[in-house]
Order: structure tokens, then sequence, then C-alpha cells
């Protein structure tokens, strides 16, 4: 077989088709045209070498974009590697409804900010944007990713569950935290589970909300007047999470859905 029928074969006709498509497209710079037209029949020996090792560790269940170490979001090529979550089109979703609701210039915090992909797109959409994390590594690559991208975003490194003392407020405040149970693991893909960082991804079953309750707790504190909450959220509990906003004090209150029907999303507003 060649390399994209083995792809489709592991994955399905479609995945393994995109990814092979994408793998034509970012390292051999041929177009989905090109490659129907046969130019992917048409590589120098060096570059069916490296289409050798890509497609291998592809197959053994590493995600193309951690083998590519590059991931597409928002119109821009963010740097990714283990360390650090590859960025998901539904987070895509919520960077948009943020843009789309934000007035000019705000002064954003994107807690838990990994790649960066939220903190950087919204700084090129001209916001005043501060990333947090826990993990020098994943700093180093938002950093790495701002630079490059011409993004002016400040870097903090800090456990959220533990925060400092910030005297900056800000106008919105974003995460993506860590929302997946334990006991939801068996339901995921092997190449999450064995490639993409568990501390971004669980939590633990008997406390599925630990994080939106410190970092609500949090914004209560450091939210403008005004300002809002937005929250990517596991769609297993939109009601409970904002129940507990609410009950923190926040107003407008509100659970929104992603292009597949999810409640995905949730938006508070600071009294």
């Amino acid at each position: 077989m060649n390399h994209l029928q083995r792809l489709t074969a592991r994955y399905g006709i479609r995945e393994g088709r995109a990814i092979y498509m994408l793998v034509m497209e970012r390292r051999f710079g041929l177009s989905p045209t090109q490659v129907l037209l046969g130019k992917d029949k048409e590589l120098s020996p060096h570059d069916l070498a490296l289409l050798d090792n890509i497609a291998a560790r592809v197959l053994q269940g590493e995600p193309v974009q951690y083998v590519l170490g590059e991931c597409r979001f928002c119109g821009h090529d963010f740097h990714v590697e283990p360390g650090v979550l590859i960025p998901r089109p539904e987070t895509a979703e919520l960077v948009r409804m943020i843009m789309a609701t934000a007035t000019p210039a705000s002064r954003v915090l994107d807690i838990g900010t990994g790649s960066g992909c939220i903190a950087v797109s919204l700084a090129l959409e001209g916001h005043r944007v501060t990333a947090m994390d826990i993990s020098a590594r994943a700093l180093r690559i938002a950093g790495s990713n701002a630079q490059r991208l011409g993004a002016d975003v400040q870097m903090v490194q800090e456990d959220i569950l533990h925060p400092g003392t910030h005297n900056q407020p800000w106008d919105i405040i974003v995460s993506n935290p860590p929302y997946i149970r334990q006991a939801e693991a068996s339901e995921m893909e092997d190449t999450v589970l064995e490639h993409e960082p568990h501390t971004a991804l669980f939590v633990p079953d008997d406390d599925p909300l630990l994080f939106y309750r410190a970092i609500g707790l949090f914004a209560l504190e450091h939210l403008s007047a005004r300002g809002t909450l937005w929250f990517e959220i596991n769609r297993e509990f939109p009601l409970q999470t904002c129940d507990l906003l609410a009950a923190q004090g926040f107003t407008g209150v509100q659970a929104l859905k992603d292009s597949y029907g999810n409640h995905r999303f949730v938006k508070a507003t600071r009294p």
C-alpha cells in the first residue's frame, strides 16, 4: 500500500485523507488539486524519505500536528509540540465569539494559555493581552508563537489554583481549562491520551468544576466592572457551570453552543 492507503486504513477514509493532504501542503507545498493530478508521485528521493518518516510516526499514533510541529488556528500557524494541547476548531469558535463582542483594545487575560493560540489571536486583533500558565514550557512555546507572529503578549507563570496578587483589572478573562473527567478517558482517542499533556486535559472525577470555581473567584476580583468571563466547557456540565458562576455572583450567565450544536462555551459578566 502507498502512504495514503495506509493512513486511511489506520484512521478511516476521511481523517486519513485529511492527514495526507495536510502533510502534502505543509511539507511539500502541494495543493489538493496537485495531489489529484498525481504530483505527489513526483517527489524527490529526499522528500520521499521525509514522507516515509512522517507517515511512520503518524501511523504509530503520534498526532500529525506534533509531527509537523504546527497547527493552523484562526488563520495563523502556531508551533505546537508535546507539552501543550493541540488547538481545536471549537476553541477557534470561542475566540471568534470574543472578537465579535469585545470593545477595541480590551485588556484580556488568557488563563492556561498553552500554545498561546487564544492569547496571540486576540492580541493580533489589537487587544492588550496577558497569557498565564503554570507550565514554563507552555509559556516558552506561547512566547515563541507571539514573537514569530508579531503579537505583543505579556507572559505570566502562575498556578490559578493558588493565584498571586494582580493590580491590573482585565476587561475580559478567557480560559479553556482542564475539564475532562478521568472516567471519560476510555472514550478518548489513543492519539490524545498517549501524546497530549494530561495536566491540561483532566480533572478529578469528584470535582470536575475545580478550575471553573477557582477562575470564577479570581475573575470576580480581577475583572473590571461589567467585564466578561469566557470559558470553554465540558459539554456534559453546561447547567452546572452556569449555576456555579451565578452562585458566585456573576450576571448574564449563559451557555453557548458550538457549530455542532453542543453547549461548549459559557459567558458571564461581573456585576
